[in-house]
């Protein structure tokens, strides 16, 4: 039976990796295609090839990396039908989640909807765009937890995931962060007014913000693109 501080120092260090790893491709530092090797990531760590192969099972299962038996393993190419199968889903329960989120706001939810936008303009104004990105997320589960549906949020969170090295790519444009906002601001007075479908509309077309992203990504950078499988 394997000692117990061993498991919890081998676990410690497949989540370190993972962490590490999933840092690297989501903010593009590591570009779709870019090999990974194992022997490397285990040597940068201090640990055996063991904690590196859970932790590239973990990334594959999320859809990050491409692991193959014999071959190099890399960061997974952006597949379209994979961007739209995630964006499909995501707008299906997030369109719930905002009927219901209209449905149950009170004022002091409301407050709280102002108060998130309130630190997202902070952050646009300081032009901090990983804490904007922190703050996204947190909006996007508020709405959820607002309309008392806050496992939805698993879904919108791992499918949002999905696409999010596209948009770390197109954040960092002077015109991006504002956008956002103006969106999530219609969002939240729709939610505050009562107004289901109005919130649902609103949503919709921030979720679409990405088509313009998904098409200038994919001409200026082809080679991140591969939907042959």
């Amino acid at each position: 039976m394997p000692d117990q501080d061993t498991t919890l120092e081998a676990r410690s260090s497949v989540e370190r990796i993972v962490d590490f790893l999933y840092a690297e491709i989501t903010s593009m530092r590591m570009l779709p295609g870019t090999r990974i090797s194992e022997t490397d990531i285990a040597r940068k760590f201090g640990v055996s090839r063991q904690p590196v192969r859970e932790a590239f099972t973990h990334l594959a299962r999320m859809d990050l990396i491409l692991v193959r038996p014999r071959r190099a393993t890399e960061v997974k190419k952006l597949s379209i039908r994979a961007i739209e199968k995630s964006r499909f889903v995501r707008a299906a329960v997030e369109a719930a989640a905002l009927r219901e989120a209209a449905k149950h706001c009170d004022a002091a939810l409301g407050y709280q909807l102002d108060a998130a936008l309130a630190l997202q303009k902070k952050a646009l104004v300081e032009g901090d765009q990983n804490l904007f990105k922190q703050l996204d997320y947190d909006f996007h589960k508020m709405i959820c937890e607002i309309g008392r549906v806050p496992y939805a949020f698993e879904v919108v969170r791992a499918e949002k995931e999905k696409v999010d090295r596209l948009c770390v790519m197109e954040l960092a444009k002077e015109n991006r962060m504002p956008l956002l906002i103006e969106d999530h601001e219609k969002i939240a007075a729709a939610i505050k007014a009562g107004d289901a479908e109005g919130a649902v509309a609103a949503g919709m077309v921030h979720l679409s913000r990405l088509d313009e992203i998904i098409t200038t990504i994919r001409i200026n950078n082809a080679a991140f693109f591969d939907d042959t499988e």
